[in-house]
């Protein structure tokens, strides 16, 4: 069950945390995997990393927020593995604030890299799937799409854009396309701690635990528990699930 033989999957963000885990995970699947990310080194590592456990994968660098850069990068995502089944938007940044001390420039940021980001990338997927009749799409979203979180205006914006598009891809697509996203709670990727480290110093296990009680099941979620669910969505076992917005959150929806 759930394997990616004879699949391309793309994942983009896959240079580390969420899309990282997932992009190991496809390949251990079977799947060709184009590893895509803004920081070169990172992509590289990961893509070595596949090669290194007897997978196969393509480094490939972009800015989703960049049309010119999507067209070039999925162009050479073609040319080397030939199609493209598989698309995981991963891709995002995050942001702290309310809508009174929010800049325009960081709602700026955040809207062209988790939501422009997530149409271009999808776009051209798309054009790619449609030509052989069939293809998956799966966003990452957030538990901030679906309930209110303090201070994450500008970023819950981005993922309610998201779960958005994806009901509207899932929906205009059917019977070609299937598109589903996720919703994640907190999960502990290195930029937690980086974010911790920067805007909290000598307060680090304060906050980690405090991060960590937000979910009722009391801790954060890992990367790998995520690929996981999303290897379930990308495979042939979720052939008839579309249009879903599912959360992995430890419990916070039912606090």
């Amino acid at each position: 069950m759930f394997q990616l033989q004879e699949r391309v999957a793309v994942v983009t963000g896959a240079g580390s945390g969420i899309g990282r885990a997932i992009a190991l995970l496809f390949a251990r699947q079977g799947a060709q995997v184009a590893v895509l990310d803004v920081n070169e080194p990172e992509a590289q590592r990961c893509a070595a990393e596949i090669k290194a456990a007897g997978g196969q994968a393509l480094p490939v660098i972009l800015d989703v927020a960049d049309a010119e850069s999507v067209d070039r990068a999925f162009e050479q995502v073609a040319q080397h593995l030939q199609r493209v089944d598989v698309l995981v938007n991963s891709a995002g940044i995050a942001h702290v604030g309310n809508l009174g001390n929010t800049s325009e420039a960081d709602f700026d940021r955040l809207y062209r890299v988790n939501v422009k980001g997530t149409f271009l990338c999808s776009r051209a997927a798309l054009e790619r799937m449609l030509p052989n009749g069939s293809g998956v799409i799966l966003n990452l979203a957030s538990i901030a799409s679906l309930i209110g979180i303090e201070d994450r205006f500008a970023y819950s914006m981005t993922k309610g854009a998201v779960l958005s598009m994806t009901r509207s891809v899932a929906l205009d697509y059917m019977g070609k396309i299937r598109c589903n996203c996720l919703c994640p709670a907190r999960v502990h990727t290195p930029f937690v701690d980086q974010f911790v480290a920067k805007n909290y110093p000598g307060r680090e296990a304060e906050m980690m635990a405090k991060l960590s009680a937000y979910q009722p099941i009391g801790r954060m979620g890992t990367p790998e528990e995520v690929a996981a669910f999303a290897l379930y969505l990308c495979s042939d076992e979720a052939s008839f699930v579309t249009g879903g917005a599912f959360p992995i959150d430890g419990g916070v929806l039912v606090k």
